[in-house]
């Protein structure tokens, strides 16, 4: 598994808020995906409405995931191809080497994976002395600056030009230029000839589909086409979730995901890939491998609270409407998968506990589920993980996060549920307010442990007569 420093959010977080340069590419990002994808819904001949048959078509293969997954597996060896189910990320590595051993493969070009991100195959290959190259732009970015994605479609968001000049001026030895159509033609030179002596592709994998036995890529970049046809031998990588049943679903989850990742009605390229090439075609790959990986995914499916997580398909959505991932961006989460996508399954994949401060860093807006293409109930999750944190739960490993904040609310509500010993704590407030700093009305700084809520903002005093007692006057 990729490295995993959730427990660095807060300070992340406030480092982000503060770089300027990505506050202004987050800022754009949402303006330009956030409305247009909401009318791309509007725009389908179905209506928004698909969103909610999408959801229940999700949730019925969820609850189905054996058999359909058996389905699958089933149809892509009749197609020629070979699967291989992985309990852990280990597995799954293990598996990819000894392909690759096989294979005497040497070069390696990878299409764009976030679950291949999630389980560190790239440092994997490295060590083993394979030359591994991300073939996406942004991932190839990234990857030469030696960084992780900081968005699902968009990962390298936090980048500038100048940046991106610098960086290719260093490691690929041409001249500093800013142009991006110049930057992205060295970037493409620079990868055909990766592509040309490439032995081995891998890719994620958007969405299978068990009646057909084939797997479905989306780019907008045909780097994915060209990391998959033209090697020899192709791994693709999927989550144990990333699955439809019917060619039917199939169709209706594509169409969805496109609309939700980017507001276009199709991407530039989709394909369809469900085994070796045939004798006589001129292209695809001569040996085809589907790793099927679980990873926590079963753990959760067993878990009547988060299973509908695993309708996810990774559109980054989500992301795009967030407010609190359109302040922090996405390397503040400290793990593969950001926003509230990211508040909820990494908890669930790597330790509430060990990750509780992103499930308690949303805003529970409910902007997230709106936006969702198959309306996953995201603030339930999170609402669910926060009680979690708060009472404990054996199942989980889960301690509470913080006794004295229960304990705190626990003597709240029983004060609030006694009148006059209410009303004795709120004259002692207005009294003891008088001694807080106050500037034009408005209290400046509140004692611990309620000192977070003015470090940003000002706080109205209590009024000098409650509601009750107005009311009581008639006034």
């Amino acid at each position: 598994m990729t490295e995993i420093t959730t427990e660095n959010y807060l300070s992340e977080a406030k480092r982000a808020i503060k770089n300027q340069v990505l506050q202004n590419a987050l800022a754009d990002l949402q303006h330009r995906f956030g409305t247009e994808t909401a009318l791309a819904y509007q725009n389908l001949p179905e209506g928004p409405e698909l969103r909610f048959k999408a959801h229940d078509i999700r949730m019925h293969t969820i609850d189905n995931l054996d058999v359909i997954l058996d389905k699958l597996a089933e149809n892509v060896r009749k197609n020629g191809g070979h699967v291989f189910f992985a309990n852990n990320g280990k597995d799954a590595i293990e598996y990819s080497l000894r392909i690759a051993r096989k294979h005497n493969v040497k070069r390696v070009v990878k299409g764009k994976s976030m679950v291949t991100e999630e389980i560190g195959l790239n440092s994997a290959f490295i060590e083993s002395g394979l030359d591994v190259s991300e073939t996406d732009l942004g991932e190839y970015i990234i990857q030469l600056a030696g960084e992780h994605p900081s968005h699902i479609i968009a990962p390298a968001i936090h980048k500038t030009r100048n940046d991106v000049g610098k960086l290719f001026s260093e490691k690929m030895g041409i001249p500093y230029i800013t142009d991006p159509a110049k930057l992205t033609q060295a970037a493409r030179k620079a990868l055909r000839e990766k592509f040309l002596a490439a032995d081995m592709g891998t890719s994620g994998c958007n969405l299978a589909c068990a009646e057909t036995g084939h797997i479905t890529t989306v780019s907008n970049e045909g780097n994915i086409r060209m990391a998959t046809t033209m090697p020899k031998v192709y791994i693709a990588f999927m989550g144990m979730e990333r699955v439809a049943a019917r060619l039917e679903d199939h169709d209706v989850l594509i169409r969805l995901l496109c609309r939700g990742a980017s507001a276009q009605n199709m991407a530039t390229y989709v394909s369809y890939i469900g085994g070796p090439r045939y004798p006589g075609q001129a292209d695809g790959p001569e040996e085809f491998h589907l790793v099927i990986l679980d990873n926590g995914r079963s753990r959760i499916l067993a878990d009547e609270d988060f299973r509908e997580m695993l309708c996810c398909i990774r559109c980054a959505a989500c992301l795009n409407v967030c407010p609190v991932y359109g302040k922090i961006g996405g390397h503040s989460y400290g793990f593969t998968y950001s926003g509230p996508v990211g508040a909820v399954v990494t908890p669930l994949l790597v330790g509430i506990n060990k990750a509780k401060h992103l499930c308690l860093g949303e805003t529970l807006c409910g902007a997230c589920k709106d936006q969702c293409p198959v309306d996953i109930d995201i603030p339930r999750m999170l609402l669910a993980l926060r009680s979690k944190l708060a009472e404990g739960d054996s199942v989980w490993g889960v301690t509470p996060a913080d006794r004295k904040e229960k304990s705190m609310y626990r003597a709240w509500s029983w004060m609030i549920s006694h009148r006059g010993v209410y009303d004795l704590f709120l004259k002692m407030a207005a009294f003891g307010q008088k001694f807080l700093p106050q500037k034009e009305g408005m209290i400046r700084w509140l004692p611990p442990p309620m000192n977070g809520w003015t470090q940003s903002r000002d706080m109205k005093p209590i009024a000098s007569e409650s509601f009750l007692q107005r009311w009581r006057k008639g006034s």
